[in-house]
């Protein structure tokens, strides 16, 4: 039988469950009251789009106006799909989840989400390139712009940095377009971006790269204004555009930046989409519920951190990682990220030119009467061996000919990274040049700076009296052969 105790009325508050971390608080909208299951409840929520209805308004209201039209909201809707997979998944070691119990770790079908919301960005993204197709008539080239290369955060941020400018820009004499900082034929050197694209749904068609547009008669007409993403520095390709920078975005601290540019936002996290993706959690936290946006957002933070592992992952990244999980599927981040790993060292579908495109950087020297001075020289990093590379065609040396010639290249470095059957890192290098003197010349510096970098010669059928193979006798970063190449070609030190 109950004591009385037991049967007494139980005044106590009733416990209610709240998060602690001060971030969440960015996903509410100003003047909210704080709903710790906020997020939870988002099942079918808003979209943005501009109202061009026109109504009376005095001449007061006119000043106040902003030039843009107003946003207003309206209702989601999702559809789904059901497509067979495109690619086989039973080579990637991903992590077990319930559904693979019953059909198997790689299903013959995936569910594909189509959202509103992921529709006006690839609207947004279509709009800008008949914009530059028409010349930007009647406004400012308001260019989005990260550093010289592919890698996954800097895309992701790129695309999704420029959408949240257009959304928040109370100006209509911006053009905001993002430009993808390579040329479009280098995409297909990158199979983990055309398949992240591709699986977000993002139209490619519709993006912009660097080849596409003259950004250089925009400024020389003063049009042109430039955001910097994750660099206080515009690459060397654009030295010459420097001044039309006006916004850094995501430098690190202590970097030097230019003096003139007002705007400049210091990166605290480790990740520039995470400092995108807290600005739309504080914008318009319903776009997150959409999962190729989360997807988007997620997979450059997840690359850019080393899946949450690196030392400078800040707990604002792994709160962000854990605010769009929806991006991640049926595997999760650990999924993804094995996902995007495997993609970026899968060379099976690439020719030779695209694995040597995959990671190149280009040097020019100033010409003279010495040997040493030359034109192009060129680095080419590659995840496999040497030994590999010469297994992936039966004509190596001919089609590094080919790709030195397409670049205009008197020299090219291929630079081997990879481990060995024993875990071993190793470092391989294959040097290739237009003739067998500049050959000699420049083993002739590496070997007057053997110190930093010395070499062990490997031996390989099918290359040219021009080509020469070695293994770099211990740990070396690609940094030393950086800076060994901008000495050799006369680039002086910074």
């Amino acid at each position: 039988m109950k004591s009385d105790a037991a049967l007494a009325p139980n005044n106590q508050e009733p416990y209610i469950r709240s998060r602690e971390n001060p971030l969440f608080d960015g996903i509410l909208s100003k003047g909210d009251q704080v709903d710790p299951f906020k997020i939870a409840h988002i099942q079918s929520k808003t979209i943005e789009h501009e109202d061009n209805t026109k109504h009376p308004e005095s001449e007061a209201d006119h000043d106040e106006k902003p030039l843009r039209s107003p946003i207003i909201i309206t209702h989601i809707e999702k559809t789904y799909t059901v497509t067979r997979r495109k690619e086989m998944l039973s080579n990637i070691m991903l992590p077990l989840s319930a559904a693979s119990y019953y059909n198997g770790v790689s299903p013959q079908v995936e569910i594909v989400e189509s959202c509103q919301s992921f529709d006006k960005l690839n609207a947004f993204l279509k709009a800008r390139k008949d914009d530059v197709n028409a010349g930007v008539p009647g406004k400012f080239l308001h260019v989005v712009l990260g550093s010289d290369d592919a890698d996954v955060g800097t895309v992701a941020s790129t695309i999704m940095y420029s959408f949240y400018i257009y959304l928040t820009s109370k100006s209509d004499q911006l053009c905001i377009v993002p430009i993808i900082n390579i040329n479009r034929a280098n995409l297909a050197s990158h199979v983990e971006l055309m398949w992240l694209l591709d699986s977000c749904q993002i139209d490619q068609a519709s993006l912009i790269f660097a080849d596409e547009i003259d950004m250089s008669y925009y400024d020389l007409f003063g049009s042109l204004k430039i955001v910097l993403l994750k660099s206080s520095r515009i690459a060397n390709k654009q030295e010459k555009l420097k001044q039309a920078v006006v916004e850094i975005f995501h430098c690190r601290k202590g970097e030097t930046v230019y003096p003139w540019v007002k705007t400049v936002t210091i990166g605290e996290e480790s990740s520039c989409c995470t400092a995108i993706a807290e600005k739309f959690a504080a914008y318009s936290p319903e776009i997150l519920t959409s999962k190729s946006f989360s997807k988007l957002l997620l997979a450059g933070i997840l690359l850019d951190t080393a899946n949450l592992r690196d030392p400078r992952c800040t707990s604002k990244d792994k709160y962000m990682a854990s605010l769009l999980i929806n991006g991640a599927g049926r595997y999760g981040c650990n999924g993804l990220y094995q996902l995007l790993k495997y993609k970026i060292h899968d060379l099976s579908s690439l020719q030779v030119g695209d694995i040597l495109r995959k990671d190149f950087k280009k040097w020019t020297g100033q010409e003279n009467t010495d040997s040493r001075s030359m034109s192009q020289m060129g680095m080419s990093c590659i995840g496999i061996s040497i030994r590999q590379l010469l297994s992936h065609t039966k004509n190596l040396a001919q089609e590094i000919t080919n790709f030195q010639l397409e670049e205009k290249l008197r020299a090219l470095i291929i630079l081997s990274g990879y481990y060995n059957g024993e875990k071993n890192f190793k470092r391989e290098v294959l040097v290739s040049t237009e003739s067998v003197k500049l050959l000699e010349s420049l083993l002739f510096f590496f070997d007057f700076n053997a110190s930093r970098l010395p070499l062990k010669t490997l031996h390989f059928k099918g290359l040219k009296n021009e080509m020469k193979a070695y293994e770099i006798d211990k740990i070396t970063s690609r940094k030393i052969v950086e800076h060994l190449i901008e000495e050799f070609v006369g680039i002086p030190k910074a």
